[in-house]
């Protein structure tokens, strides 16, 4: 593993895990003129974070596909099993994901809708103004990630087959609150974390993937997983890995066994290295289906609990109820 100051330099793209996300990250600093151009049409750029906590599941995105821009989160209270969701979508260009990630904001701000991401290098902030509609109620959240005791970054730059991707993840203590209507539910950095999903990638036209994510802590440190099984090209790095106090230690050939006909009965997740091995129990999943003529979406994240035994290298954990999701997208692009 290296640590490259910029994921492109001098025109020549960085493969492989590295050691921290790059301070500057531009995919398309490896291309000029119309292939540029005709890239810049095919990149994909979000920012997304799965919040832990034992009452609530809850997501959120900003993301620009430079079609549109959009922002979507949901919120599951488990007293009473019910769903909230509130989208966005945007003209191009609104939200606009900044190369260097600290010392940057992103925003998506429309009327009765703002979700924020300010990444300042000492804490991160999350701010949520969501009014509330005839579906679902009010959300305001001012939520405050730890950096200092994040996890390592999982970052990987990779060929696809008809693309490219890079993405960067960590597990962040997380402090603060989330009012859901007339409940508010406080966030303790000593239980709860924010998992951060950042993408930058030309993805192929037809992009399959199916992905899931947990985070828990181990004598105080968060550790957790995330795995993934997508189309690779022999030899490419995969995104999936273990937090580790110390590391993102690379996980391969990540097998999910579900139902797809019953998504929400069980699934069971298992690494041909057995460093991972896990049930996966639903409680609920969001879902979207888009058919737009050449552009379609087939989407879900199933939100729920894991359970089974994770090597964090110095031992292997025995989980029981830890929140994390799993999903699984069909699209074109």
């Amino acid at each position: 593993m290296f640590e490259p100051h910029s994921l492109v330099e001098n025109g020549v793209r960085h493969y492989g895990r590295l050691a921290a996300r790059p301070a500057s990250v531009n995919p398309l600093d490896e291309f000029r003129g119309p292939r540029r151009l005709l890239r810049r049409t095919r990149l994909k750029e979000w920012a997304g974070f799965t919040l832990v906590h034992p009452e609530i599941y809850a997501s959120m995105i900003l993301q620009d596909a430079k079609y549109l821009g959009s922002s979507e989160i949901y919120v599951h209270d488990r007293a009473n099993g019910a769903l909230y969701q509130h989208e966005r979508v945007a003209p191009p260009g609104t939200v606009r994901l900044a190369e260097q990630l600290l010392g940057s904001s992103v925003a998506l701000r429309r009327k009765g809708y703002a979700i924020e991401y300010d990444f300042a290098a000492d804490r991160h902030r999350i701010g949520i103004e969501i009014a509330a509609t005839a579906e679902a109620p009010a959300l305001r959240g001012r939520l405050e990630l730890l950096p200092a005791a994040a996890s390592p970054a999982l970052s990987v730059s990779s060929r696809l087959p008809g693309g490219a991707m890079y993405t960067n993840k960590a597990l962040y203590p997380i402090e603060g609150s989330l009012r859901v209507g007339e409940r508010e539910f406080v966030f303790r950095p000593d239980r709860d974390l924010a998992i951060l999903d950042e993408h930058k990638s030309t993805l192929p036209y037809r992009t399959t993937w199916t992905w899931g994510t947990f985070g828990t802590f181990a004598d105080g440190v968060p550790v957790g997983a995330n795995f993934v099984d997508r189309p690779e090209l022999p030899g490419q790095p995969e995104e999936s890995g273990i937090w580790t106090a110390d590391a993102a230690a690379p996980l391969t050939d990540v097998d999910f066994g579900w139902d797809a006909a019953a998504p929400l009965s069980p699934w069971r997740v298992r690494s041909a290295d057995g460093r991972l091995d896990v049930t996966f129990t639903p409680e609920g999943r969001k879902t979207v289906d888009l058919q737009l003529g050449v552009l379609a979406m087939d989407y879900f994240q199933a939100y729920g609990t894991f359970a089974g035994s994770l090597d964090i290298g110095s031992r292997t954990l025995e989980l029981t109820d830890v929140h994390g999701v799993c999903e699984q997208m069909r699209a074109r692009l």
